[in-house]
Protein backbone atom coordinates (compact mmCIF):
# COMPACT_ATOMS: atom_id res chain seq x y z
CA UNK A 1 0.00 0.00 0.00
CA UNK A 2 1.32 3.37 -0.96
CA UNK A 3 1.16 5.68 1.65
CA UNK A 4 3.41 8.60 0.82
CA UNK A 5 0.22 11.16 1.30
CA UNK A 6 -0.99 9.93 4.32
CA UNK A 7 -2.21 12.22 6.27
CA UNK A 8 -0.76 12.49 10.06
CA UNK A 9 -2.78 11.93 13.39
CA UNK A 10 -4.00 15.25 13.80
CA UNK A 11 -5.77 14.88 10.90
CA UNK A 12 -7.60 11.72 11.19
CA UNK A 13 -8.58 12.80 14.56
CA UNK A 14 -10.47 15.55 13.14
CA UNK A 15 -12.90 13.01 11.89
CA UNK A 16 -15.64 13.36 14.32
CA UNK A 17 -16.88 9.76 13.98
CA UNK A 18 -13.41 8.61 14.27
CA UNK A 19 -12.32 10.45 17.15
CA UNK A 20 -15.71 8.58 19.26
CA UNK A 21 -13.88 5.91 18.37
CA UNK A 22 -10.78 6.46 19.41
CA UNK A 23 -12.03 8.01 22.43
CA UNK A 24 -14.22 4.80 23.36
CA UNK A 25 -11.08 2.75 22.89
CA UNK A 26 -9.12 4.84 25.36
CA UNK A 27 -11.84 5.14 28.24
CA UNK A 28 -12.54 1.40 28.04
CA UNK A 29 -8.85 0.33 27.41
CA UNK A 30 -7.99 2.54 30.91
CA UNK A 31 -10.90 0.83 32.74
CA UNK A 32 -9.46 -2.55 30.90
CA UNK A 33 -6.15 -2.40 32.63
CA UNK A 34 -7.25 -1.04 36.26
CA UNK A 35 -9.54 -3.79 36.71
CA UNK A 36 -5.92 -6.49 35.22
CA UNK A 37 -3.64 -4.70 37.57
CA UNK A 38 -6.46 -5.25 40.43
CA UNK A 39 -6.79 -8.81 40.19
CA UNK A 40 -4.02 -9.52 39.93
CA UNK A 41 -2.95 -7.20 43.37
CA UNK A 42 -5.55 -9.05 44.91
CA UNK A 43 -4.27 -12.62 43.70
CA UNK A 44 -1.20 -11.42 44.72
CA UNK A 45 -1.05 -9.56 48.00
CA UNK A 46 -4.41 -10.68 49.46
CA UNK A 47 -4.61 -14.29 48.41
CA UNK A 48 -0.58 -14.78 47.85
CA UNK A 49 -0.93 -16.91 44.85
CA UNK A 50 1.74 -18.59 42.67
CA UNK A 51 2.92 -16.85 39.99
CA UNK A 52 1.22 -19.27 37.74
CA UNK A 53 -2.13 -18.11 39.52
CA UNK A 54 -1.23 -14.93 38.37
CA UNK A 55 -0.60 -15.15 34.92
CA UNK A 56 -3.71 -17.47 34.35
CA UNK A 57 -5.31 -13.98 34.17
CA UNK A 58 -3.59 -12.96 31.23
CA UNK A 59 -4.25 -16.83 29.88
CA UNK A 60 -7.92 -16.72 30.76
CA UNK A 61 -8.12 -13.67 28.49
CA UNK A 62 -6.23 -15.07 25.92
CA UNK A 63 -7.95 -18.25 25.25
CA UNK A 64 -11.43 -17.06 24.30
CA UNK A 65 -9.79 -15.20 21.47
CA UNK A 66 -7.91 -18.30 20.37
CA UNK A 67 -10.69 -20.73 20.43
CA UNK A 68 -14.03 -18.72 19.59
CA UNK A 69 -12.18 -15.87 17.71
CA UNK A 70 -13.09 -17.42 14.54
CA UNK A 71 -16.67 -17.84 14.79
CA UNK A 72 -17.30 -15.01 16.30
CA UNK A 73 -15.47 -13.41 13.07
CA UNK A 74 -18.03 -15.08 10.83
CA UNK A 75 -20.95 -13.14 12.72
CA UNK A 76 -19.71 -10.07 12.70
CA UNK A 77 -19.26 -10.12 9.16
CA UNK A 78 -23.16 -10.77 9.13
CA UNK A 79 -24.42 -8.19 11.22
CA UNK A 80 -24.35 -4.41 11.78
CA UNK A 81 -21.33 -3.62 13.31
CA UNK A 82 -22.25 -0.39 15.29
CA UNK A 83 -25.11 -2.26 17.29
CA UNK A 84 -22.26 -5.39 17.58
CA UNK A 85 -20.11 -3.19 19.20
CA UNK A 86 -22.92 -1.19 21.44
CA UNK A 87 -24.10 -4.67 22.52
CA UNK A 88 -20.64 -6.16 23.59
CA UNK A 89 -20.21 -2.95 25.80
CA UNK A 90 -23.38 -3.00 28.11
CA UNK A 91 -22.85 -6.82 27.92
CA UNK A 92 -19.39 -6.25 29.29
CA UNK A 93 -19.85 -3.59 31.66
CA UNK A 94 -22.71 -6.38 33.44
CA UNK A 95 -20.17 -9.07 33.25
CA UNK A 96 -16.88 -6.87 34.87
CA UNK A 97 -19.03 -6.36 38.36
CA UNK A 98 -19.42 -10.02 38.89
CA UNK A 99 -15.56 -9.79 39.97
CA UNK A 100 -17.23 -7.32 42.65
CA UNK A 101 -17.91 -11.27 44.32
CA UNK A 102 -15.12 -12.97 43.41
CA UNK A 103 -13.28 -14.44 46.05
CA UNK A 104 -11.08 -16.94 44.39
CA UNK A 105 -8.44 -17.23 41.44
CA UNK A 106 -10.66 -19.43 39.53
CA UNK A 107 -13.77 -17.35 39.73
CA UNK A 108 -11.31 -14.67 38.18
CA UNK A 109 -10.05 -16.22 35.50
CA UNK A 110 -14.22 -17.83 34.93
CA UNK A 111 -15.11 -13.84 34.86
CA UNK A 112 -12.10 -12.40 32.30
CA UNK A 113 -12.34 -15.64 30.04
CA UNK A 114 -16.47 -14.58 29.51
CA UNK A 115 -15.33 -10.94 28.91
CA UNK A 116 -13.01 -11.77 26.27
CA UNK A 117 -15.63 -13.92 24.68
CA UNK A 118 -17.19 -11.08 24.32
CA UNK A 119 -14.60 -8.85 23.11
CA UNK A 120 -14.04 -11.39 20.13
CA UNK A 121 -17.24 -10.02 19.03
CA UNK A 122 -16.38 -6.08 19.41
CA UNK A 123 -12.58 -6.65 18.20
CA UNK A 124 -13.67 -7.37 14.79
CA UNK A 125 -16.38 -5.24 14.48
CA UNK A 126 -13.74 -2.47 15.22
CA UNK A 127 -11.82 -3.55 12.17
CA UNK A 128 -15.46 -2.66 10.42
CA UNK A 129 -16.60 0.15 11.42
CA UNK A 130 -12.86 1.96 11.48
CA UNK A 131 -12.67 1.95 7.28
CA UNK A 132 -15.91 3.02 6.72
CA UNK A 133 -15.26 6.33 8.87
CA UNK A 134 -11.78 6.79 7.68
CA UNK A 135 -10.18 7.13 4.23
CA UNK A 136 -8.08 4.19 3.18
CA UNK A 137 -5.50 6.63 2.68
CA UNK A 138 -5.39 7.92 6.66
CA UNK A 139 -5.75 4.26 7.60
CA UNK A 140 -2.10 4.12 8.82
CA UNK A 141 -2.57 6.86 11.30
CA UNK A 142 -5.60 5.97 12.35
CA UNK A 143 -3.59 2.46 13.35
CA UNK A 144 -0.90 5.21 15.01
CA UNK A 145 -3.43 6.75 17.39
CA UNK A 146 -4.88 4.05 18.53
CA UNK A 147 -1.53 2.35 19.32
CA UNK A 148 -0.67 5.25 21.17
CA UNK A 149 -3.67 5.40 23.19
CA UNK A 150 -2.25 1.78 24.30
CA UNK A 151 0.25 2.49 25.35
CA UNK A 152 0.01 5.75 27.03
CA UNK A 153 -2.91 3.67 29.33
CA UNK A 154 -0.47 0.99 29.72
CA UNK A 155 2.36 3.46 31.00
CA UNK A 156 -0.21 5.09 33.00
CA UNK A 157 -2.70 2.67 34.42
CA UNK A 158 -0.42 0.63 36.68
CA UNK A 159 0.17 4.17 38.82
CA UNK A 160 -3.82 4.80 39.38
CA UNK A 161 -4.71 0.73 39.58
CA UNK A 162 -2.18 1.11 42.78
CA UNK A 163 -3.70 4.80 44.36
CA UNK A 164 -7.13 3.37 43.62
CA UNK A 165 -6.13 -0.20 44.98
CA UNK A 166 -4.62 1.27 47.84
CA UNK A 167 -7.43 3.84 49.19
CA UNK A 168 -10.27 2.77 47.98
CA UNK A 169 -9.80 -1.34 47.72
CA UNK A 170 -9.62 -3.59 44.26
CA UNK A 171 -13.61 -3.03 44.02
CA UNK A 172 -13.21 0.65 42.93
CA UNK A 173 -11.31 -0.46 39.38
CA UNK A 174 -14.24 -3.04 38.89
CA UNK A 175 -16.38 -0.42 39.56
CA UNK A 176 -14.56 2.00 36.88
CA UNK A 177 -14.15 -0.77 34.33
CA UNK A 178 -18.13 -0.77 34.15
CA UNK A 179 -19.05 2.46 33.72
CA UNK A 180 -15.85 2.58 31.36
CA UNK A 181 -17.90 0.38 29.12
CA UNK A 182 -20.85 2.05 29.60
CA UNK A 183 -19.10 5.19 28.53
CA UNK A 184 -17.86 3.70 25.24
CA UNK A 185 -21.33 2.59 24.18
CA UNK A 186 -22.28 6.03 24.29
CA UNK A 187 -19.44 7.28 22.79
CA UNK A 188 -20.23 4.46 19.67
CA UNK A 189 -23.83 4.96 19.76
CA UNK A 190 -23.35 8.51 17.90
CA UNK A 191 -21.46 7.09 14.60
CA UNK A 192 -23.36 7.20 12.06
CA UNK A 193 -22.56 4.49 9.39
CA UNK A 194 -23.20 4.67 6.18
CA UNK A 195 -27.00 3.44 5.62
CA UNK A 196 -26.08 0.03 3.66
CA UNK A 197 -23.21 -0.94 4.03
CA UNK A 198 -20.67 -1.98 1.50
CA UNK A 199 -20.35 -4.98 -0.22
CA UNK A 200 -21.78 -6.55 3.55
CA UNK A 201 -21.77 -10.22 3.78
CA UNK A 202 -24.86 -11.12 2.43
CA UNK A 203 -24.22 -15.05 1.10
CA UNK A 204 -24.79 -16.72 4.66
CA UNK A 205 -23.81 -20.27 4.12
CA UNK A 206 -22.88 -22.32 7.29
CA UNK A 207 -20.54 -21.05 9.84
CA UNK A 208 -18.38 -23.64 9.33
CA UNK A 209 -17.88 -23.03 5.83
CA UNK A 210 -17.93 -19.29 6.33
CA UNK A 211 -14.67 -19.51 8.74
CA UNK A 212 -13.28 -21.74 6.25
CA UNK A 213 -13.15 -19.15 3.78
CA UNK A 214 -11.72 -16.84 6.24
CA UNK A 215 -9.01 -19.20 7.32
CA UNK A 216 -8.37 -19.58 3.70
CA UNK A 217 -8.19 -16.42 2.48
CA UNK A 218 -6.21 -15.35 5.31
CA UNK A 219 -3.36 -17.89 4.78
CA UNK A 220 -3.60 -17.32 0.58
CA UNK A 221 -3.25 -13.31 0.74
CA UNK A 222 -0.13 -12.79 -0.48
CA UNK A 223 0.16 -9.17 1.94
CA UNK A 224 -2.04 -10.45 4.73
CA UNK A 225 -0.88 -13.97 5.21
CA UNK A 226 2.82 -12.14 5.57
CA UNK A 227 1.16 -9.70 7.96
CA UNK A 228 -0.53 -12.33 10.34
CA UNK A 229 2.79 -14.59 10.63
CA UNK A 230 5.03 -11.70 10.94
CA UNK A 231 2.92 -10.33 14.05
CA UNK A 232 2.61 -14.30 15.50
CA UNK A 233 6.19 -14.34 15.11
CA UNK A 234 6.73 -11.26 17.33
CA UNK A 235 4.01 -11.98 19.26
CA UNK A 236 5.44 -15.15 20.79
CA UNK A 237 8.57 -13.64 20.83
CA UNK A 238 7.99 -10.81 22.55
CA UNK A 239 5.50 -12.63 24.86
CA UNK A 240 8.42 -14.69 25.87
CA UNK A 241 10.85 -11.75 26.51
CA UNK A 242 7.96 -10.15 28.92
CA UNK A 243 7.11 -13.11 30.73
CA UNK A 244 10.71 -13.34 31.68
CA UNK A 245 11.68 -10.51 31.82
CA UNK A 246 10.95 -10.26 35.88
CA UNK A 247 13.25 -13.06 36.31
CA UNK A 248 15.71 -11.47 34.12
CA UNK A 249 16.00 -8.56 35.74
CA UNK A 250 16.56 -10.07 39.40
CA UNK A 251 19.42 -13.03 37.60
CA UNK A 252 21.09 -10.78 35.30
CA UNK A 253 20.68 -7.68 36.45
CA UNK A 254 20.72 -8.22 40.12
CA UNK A 255 18.37 -5.67 40.92
CA UNK A 256 14.60 -5.15 42.02
CA UNK A 257 11.19 -4.27 41.51
CA UNK A 258 12.41 -0.65 40.82
CA UNK A 259 13.97 -1.58 37.81
CA UNK A 260 11.96 -4.37 36.90
CA UNK A 261 8.92 -1.47 36.65
CA UNK A 262 11.23 0.64 34.72
CA UNK A 263 11.82 -1.82 32.01
CA UNK A 264 7.99 -2.27 31.84
CA UNK A 265 7.74 1.75 31.29
CA UNK A 266 10.59 1.82 28.69
CA UNK A 267 9.11 -0.75 26.44
CA UNK A 268 5.73 1.48 26.69
CA UNK A 269 7.64 4.35 25.90
CA UNK A 270 9.46 3.30 22.83
CA UNK A 271 6.36 1.94 21.47
CA UNK A 272 4.31 5.34 22.10
CA UNK A 273 7.79 6.57 20.33
CA UNK A 274 7.31 3.75 17.56
CA UNK A 275 3.23 5.02 16.95
CA UNK A 276 4.68 8.78 16.57
CA UNK A 277 7.50 7.54 14.26
CA UNK A 278 5.48 5.61 11.67
CA UNK A 279 3.14 8.54 10.98
CA UNK A 280 6.04 10.40 9.77
CA UNK A 281 8.31 7.89 8.45
CA UNK A 282 5.35 5.82 6.37
CA UNK A 283 5.29 9.30 3.97
CA UNK A 284 9.00 8.72 2.20
CA UNK A 285 7.80 5.00 1.66
CA UNK A 286 6.09 3.49 -0.97
CA UNK A 287 5.20 0.47 0.67
CA UNK A 288 4.56 0.08 4.08
CA UNK A 289 4.93 -3.16 4.54
CA UNK A 290 8.66 -2.89 4.78
CA UNK A 291 7.94 -0.98 8.06
CA UNK A 292 7.51 -4.47 9.35
CA UNK A 293 10.56 -6.58 8.27
CA UNK A 294 12.09 -2.90 10.04
CA UNK A 295 10.46 -3.80 13.23
CA UNK A 296 11.20 -7.78 13.20
CA UNK A 297 14.86 -7.08 13.35
CA UNK A 298 15.13 -3.81 15.07
CA UNK A 299 13.07 -6.44 18.17
CA UNK A 300 15.50 -9.27 17.27
CA UNK A 301 18.72 -6.53 17.66
CA UNK A 302 17.09 -5.46 20.77
CA UNK A 303 16.43 -9.17 22.38
CA UNK A 304 19.92 -9.49 21.21
CA UNK A 305 21.48 -6.57 23.37
CA UNK A 306 19.18 -7.52 26.19
CA UNK A 307 20.99 -10.67 26.46
CA UNK A 308 24.03 -9.76 26.18
CA UNK A 309 24.51 -7.45 28.65
CA UNK A 310 24.61 -6.79 32.45
CA UNK A 311 24.72 -3.61 32.62
CA UNK A 312 21.12 -1.95 33.69
CA UNK A 313 21.23 1.01 31.55
CA UNK A 314 21.80 -0.89 28.68
CA UNK A 315 19.03 -3.16 29.09
CA UNK A 316 16.32 -0.21 29.66
CA UNK A 317 17.50 1.02 26.24
CA UNK A 318 17.13 -2.24 24.69
CA UNK A 319 13.59 -2.56 25.76
CA UNK A 320 12.62 1.07 24.91
CA UNK A 321 13.89 -0.61 21.34
CA UNK A 322 11.84 -3.76 21.79
CA UNK A 323 9.04 -1.44 22.23
CA UNK A 324 9.98 0.72 18.92
CA UNK A 325 9.88 -2.18 16.75
CA UNK A 326 6.91 -3.51 18.30
CA UNK A 327 5.53 -0.41 17.48
CA UNK A 328 6.72 -0.37 13.39
CA UNK A 329 5.52 -4.02 13.43
CA UNK A 330 1.57 -3.40 14.74
CA UNK A 331 0.82 0.46 13.37
CA UNK A 332 1.10 -0.89 9.89
CA UNK A 333 0.18 -4.25 10.30
CA UNK A 334 -3.21 -3.49 11.50
CA UNK A 335 -3.91 -0.38 8.61
CA UNK A 336 -2.96 -3.08 6.26
CA UNK A 337 -5.73 -5.51 7.04
CA UNK A 338 -7.92 -3.05 6.90
CA UNK A 339 -7.06 -1.77 3.52
CA UNK A 340 -6.13 -5.05 1.49
CA UNK A 341 -8.76 -7.13 2.95
CA UNK A 342 -12.24 -7.29 1.35
CA UNK A 343 -15.01 -5.47 2.91
CA UNK A 344 -16.86 -8.44 3.72
CA UNK A 345 -13.74 -10.40 4.83
CA UNK A 346 -13.06 -7.62 7.24
CA UNK A 347 -14.60 -9.41 10.24
CA UNK A 348 -12.90 -12.94 9.86
CA UNK A 349 -10.00 -11.62 8.85
CA UNK A 350 -9.12 -9.34 12.26
CA UNK A 351 -10.98 -12.32 14.12
CA UNK A 352 -8.59 -15.33 12.86
CA UNK A 353 -5.77 -12.65 13.15
CA UNK A 354 -6.58 -12.24 16.93
CA UNK A 355 -7.07 -16.25 17.69
CA UNK A 356 -3.34 -16.43 15.75
CA UNK A 357 -1.62 -14.02 18.47
CA UNK A 358 -3.69 -15.05 21.33
CA UNK A 359 -2.48 -18.49 20.06
CA UNK A 360 1.30 -17.16 20.03
CA UNK A 361 0.78 -15.27 23.26
CA UNK A 362 -0.51 -18.59 25.23
CA UNK A 363 1.98 -20.73 23.83
CA UNK A 364 4.77 -18.16 24.39
CA UNK A 365 3.63 -17.91 28.19
CA UNK A 366 2.96 -21.38 29.26
CA UNK A 367 6.42 -22.60 28.24
CA UNK A 368 8.83 -19.44 27.87
CA UNK A 369 9.17 -20.73 31.84
CA UNK A 370 9.95 -24.07 31.28
CA UNK A 371 12.57 -23.58 28.78
CA UNK A 372 14.56 -21.05 31.04
CA UNK A 373 14.75 -23.10 33.81
CA UNK A 374 16.16 -25.90 30.70
CA UNK A 375 18.97 -23.67 29.00
CA UNK A 376 18.71 -20.19 30.65
CA UNK A 377 17.13 -17.09 29.96
CA UNK A 378 20.01 -15.97 27.73
CA UNK A 379 19.90 -18.72 25.26
CA UNK A 380 15.68 -18.16 25.30
CA UNK A 381 16.38 -14.56 24.56
CA UNK A 382 18.81 -15.57 21.60
CA UNK A 383 16.25 -18.33 20.16
CA UNK A 384 13.44 -15.20 20.15
CA UNK A 385 15.93 -13.29 18.42
CA UNK A 386 16.70 -15.91 15.69
CA UNK A 387 13.31 -16.97 15.14
CA UNK A 388 12.66 -12.88 14.49
CA UNK A 389 15.35 -12.99 11.91
CA UNK A 390 13.95 -15.78 10.04
CA UNK A 391 10.83 -14.83 9.67
CA UNK A 392 12.10 -11.05 8.50
CA UNK A 393 13.98 -13.44 6.03
CA UNK A 394 11.32 -15.37 4.85
CA UNK A 395 9.18 -11.70 4.81
CA UNK A 396 12.22 -9.93 2.79
CA UNK A 397 12.00 -13.22 0.27
CA UNK A 398 7.98 -12.94 0.12
CA UNK A 399 7.91 -8.84 -0.43
CA UNK A 400 10.34 -8.72 -3.24
CA UNK A 401 8.11 -10.77 -5.01
CA UNK A 402 4.92 -8.66 -4.27
CA UNK A 403 7.16 -5.43 -5.22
Amino acid sequence: MSAATAPGIRSVLAIPAFRRLWTAQFVSVFGDFLAFYAVSSYISFRLHGSPRQVTMVMVAFLLPFALFGPIAGVFVDRWDPRRTMIASDLIRATLVLAMVFARAPWQFYAVFAVLSSISTFFVPAQSIVTPLIVPREALISASAAMQQTLQVVRMLSPALAGALVGFLGERSCYYLDSASFAGSAALIAGIVLPAERPHQNKNVKSVVVDMNSGLKYVLLHPVIGFVVVAIAAATFAISAFASLLAIYVRDILHAGPTIYGATGAMVGAGSLAGSFAVSAVVRRMKHSSWLILIGLIGIAASVVMLAGTSFTPVALAACFFVGLGASLIVVPAFSLMQSEAEPEMRGRVTSISWALFAASQSVAIFFAGDFAARIGIVLVYYGCAALMIVFAAAGWLRLRKLT
